[in-house]
């Protein structure tokens, strides 16, 4: 375990800090207007979803022979041919995620409220589920692989989720 990172690479990752503001900017002029029942549904469904995402992470670490381990180090052990199906999956990950906010909202504004919504959920559940099921992440510094489109994103954990939590207080009181 390395200490503290503050910054992720590549650099502009380190911009994903800014996303809480998104839903504030938006709502300024006028509340978010989704309701706390639709944000609780969603909320669900992002924390469901998390666990799929974590389930599929302990099943690619097992192909890989590296369960459990950092996931920093699974990306290294994934054939071109896994890393290509690994880059579709989240990009379907994202469509889906999309699509709830598609059904959860009536106008541009919302929707992108909704979507950051249940990507937080999603998100932090994520991390939860990973360390409820295989022991990992240790801590809030482990290193971690946010996303692989266009390429790798690295960060601590504690990155993404602040990110996350700070976004979901943010919609939750200007809503």
């Amino acid at each position: 375990m390395s200490g503290f990172v503050l910054f992720a690479t590549p650099w502009w990752v380190n911009f994903l800090i800014l996303i809480p503001t998104v839903p504030y900017l938006l709502s300024r002029a006028d509340k978010i207007r989704i309701g706390k029942k639709r944000l609780l549904v969603a909320a669900i469904i992002g924390m469901a979803f998390g666990f799929v995402e974590a389930a599929v992470v302990v099943y690619l670490r097992a192909a890989t022979g590296l369960l459990p381990g950092s996931h920093a180090e699974t990306l290294a052990a994934i054939p071109e041919s896994l890393y290509r199906i690994e880059c579709f999956r989240e990009a379907a990950t994202m469509i889906m995620l999309g699509g709830i906010a598609l059904l959860t909202a009536q106008n541009t504004k919302e929707k992108v409220v909704a979507f950051l919504w249940t990507f937080a959920f999603w998100d932090i559940f994520y991390y939860v589920w990973l360390r409820l099921t295989i022991g990992w992440p240790s801590s809030l510094i482990d290193s971690d692989v946010l996303f692989l489109i266009p390429v790798p994103w690295v960060a601590q954990v504690w990155f993404p989720i602040l990110v996350s939590g700070l976004t979901a207080l943010v919609i939750w009181f200007r809503s």
